[in-house]
């Protein structure tokens, strides 16, 4: 008997709802108009690093604390896994198209770790995938904290699959790779942040990742200053797929605008 409630005990503990750690934040009602403006609905979670102190801002924070899957973002740290595990060497490694014509034209070529993160190859990370096992996959997750941790369901499962992540956790992930505190090597963490470059100014870079599962899209990442960093994590649904996936980078901007962490328009 005692052992058979330690098995009911066991299959309660996996079943029951994860509870996320949540750090303090600032809700940002007022963010409503720039998702209004874009008929969207998400959250964003933008933690403000600059002067030596830190402030959490949010808009829609149940959602922010809700796991998705992550789609592209993952391409992140599966960069990292890959640099680890040898599969790659460096951003100029060749990495040879398998001649199988894709929906995108940027993919229909040989790649690197520049060019797949760039244009988002999935093959490429498939590639990984298959070369890791599903297993190396969730010990590495782990090991960062990333989500849930899982390598299971659908191909690829990090975008049709139970990988879940939620924007809180996408947040604590990059204020780690920002400050090399992963466990990985300095340099692929840094090689890593270098190929997530997407533009910069005089004295400020954005270094970020987009992700799209077909029913909600992500914009993840930071904005360095001399004074710090400013993290940001951004999902919204995508009702009209294609027609919604300007909105993710329109509204990062405009609430990062709003807190003075991109420029002003021209």
């Amino acid at each position: 008997m005692q052992r058979r409630n330690l098995v009911f005990s066991a299959l309660a503990a996996a079943l029951a709802p994860v509870t996320l750690a949540v750090p303090q934040f600032q809700e940002k009602t007022e963010w409503f108009r720039y998702f209004t403006e874009a008929d969207a609905q998400g959250t964003i979670v933008v933690r403000d690093a600059r002067g030596g102190s830190e402030s959490i801002l949010v808009y829609n924070a149940a959602r922010a604390e809700r796991r998705y899957s992550p789609a592209s973002t993952f391409k992140i740290p599966h960069s990292l896994f890959a640099l680890d595990a040898g599969l790659l060497r460096d951003e100029f490694q060749v990495i040879s198209w398998d001649g199988v014509k894709r929906s995108q034209p940027a993919w229909n070529a040989d790649q690197n770790l520049r060019s797949a993160m760039r244009n988002s190859t999935v093959w490429v990370y498939e590639r990984f995938a298959m070369e890791l096992g599903d297993a190396r996959e969730s010990d590495f997750m782990r090991r960062i904290g990333y989500g849930n941790a899982v390598a299971t369901g659908d191909r690829p499962f990090w975008v049709e699959g139970d990988l879940a992540i939620s924007s809180f956790e996408q947040i604590a992930f990059l204020q780690r790779l920002y400050r090399n505190q992963l466990p990985f090597q300095v340099e692929h963490q840094r090689l890593v942040k270098d190929v997530m470059i997407n533009e910069a100014g005089p004295d400020w870079i954005l270094r970020a990742k987009t992700g799209w599962t077909g029913t909600i899209c992500w914009w993840v990442g930071w904005v360095e200053w001399p004074d710090g960093p400013v993290f940001f994590a951004l999902n919204i649904d995508t009702p009209n797929r294609l027609g919604d996936l300007a909105k993710r980078q329109s509204i990062t901007r405009s609430v990062l605008r709003s807190v003075g962490a991109l420029p002003a328009m021209p």
